[in-house]
């Protein structure tokens, strides 16, 4: 018999070593190659910002790419159909959000099923969502522009941005659930809902506090209370909108992670395992924390019990604001 060289035995050795993992890889479910998250948004807003903080860890902690696709479109449809209709392997991944429940209940015809074609697998955070006013306002809580709006029906103007956006549902959810009568007025982004209440032509606006921290902390704008069902760890001196008396108005944005709807069990149980310790890693829970994002993981079905409750509330909500389908 030929003697085995010391090179050999190494090569093999390797060689060996490589399938083993190959096969440990495979037995978790997932292969080594890169992992895409389609993101419904444009890149640089907070979403967009929150999955790459995770998808560095996930990259670190898999030793494998996880890269991010933005698909920008009305109501997510694009990143979701593509997901949706992507090989149910783990490879191809999307970034659901409370929008992803508006858009089952705004948009006729969709090519895809939010809840049968998709498979809920973990939340990464959520953030706040508050009520504003101008520096120089007369309100100073939310009791008071409350309190004003039921004396003056029809008087005031509350600003949010696109009809059927977070934001916009959100106004709307506060005008029923306060019980007032105010005229909620849509503009095209941020940056104009700003410029208008600065400019006195609304007298508040609903918005998410990420993009408007500038303005608040330079005092130019006020921030008389966030609607989590909890005060924000970053404003831990501002009231929440049921403290400040407006009873059962909670809203806030969050954001998931999904695969297509035929990814085997254990696939979604190991993105689930490396999603929760990345989210829970103390420099992305720092990170978003910058960001106003409060880290939370979940398992999968706690993700898909929050996809369908809040399919049913924004539902009620566009329902009760006859907000017409597209």
């Amino acid at each position: 018999m030929q003697r085995r060289t010391f090179t050999q035995t190494l090569i093999s050795t390797a060689a060996g070593a490589a399938l083993l993992a190959g096969f440990a890889a495979h037995a978790q479910g997932l292969s080594n190659r890169p992992i895409r998250i389609v993101v419904p948004f444009g890149a640089g807003g907070v979403a967009d910002v929150t999955a790459r903080v995770v998808a560095q860890q996930l990259s670190t902690q898999l030793g494998q790419p996880v890269v991010i696709d933005n698909k920008p479109s009305a109501g997510g449809i694009v990143a979701a159909d593509t997901v949706a209709k992507s090989a149910p392997d783990g490879h191809t991944l999307f970034l659901m959000s409370n929008g992803s429940a508006v858009t089952v209940n705004l948009f006729s015809n969709l090519p895809f099923d939010m809840v049968k074609d998709l498979t809920p697998i973990s939340t990464l955070g959520y953030f706040d969502i508050g009520v504003i006013t101008d520096a120089q306002s007369p309100f100073k809580n939310l009791g008071e522009l409350v309190s004003y709006a039921k004396t003056h029906p029809g008087k005031l103007n509350l600003g949010s941005i696109n009809v059927g956006s977070t934001q916009h549902l959100a106004a709307e959810l506060f005008k029923t659930t306060a019980g007032i009568d105010v005229q909620i007025v849509p503009f095209n982004g941020t940056p104009a809902v700003v410029t208008a209440l600065r400019g006195k032509q609304i007298d508040a606006a609903v918005e998410i506090l990420t993009p408007i921290m500038g303005q608040i902390n330079a005092k130019a704008v006020n921030l008389l209370a966030v609607t989590g069902d909890k005060r924000s760890p970053l404003l831990p001196k501002v009231p929440t909108a049921q403290e400040s008396g407006v009873k059962g108005f909670v809203a806030s944005s969050w954001n998931a992670l999904a695969a297509p709807s035929k990814t085997p069990t254990e696939v979604i149980a190991r993105l689930n395992k490396e999603i929760n310790a990345a989210v829970n890693h103390p420099e992305v829970t720092k990170k978003l924390r910058d960001l106003n994002v409060q880290a939370q993981a979940s398992t999968p079905e706690q993700t898909a019990k929050l996809l369908q409750s809040e399919i049913k509330r924004w539902g009620d909500v566009i329902t009760a604001a006859k907000i017409p389908k597209q």
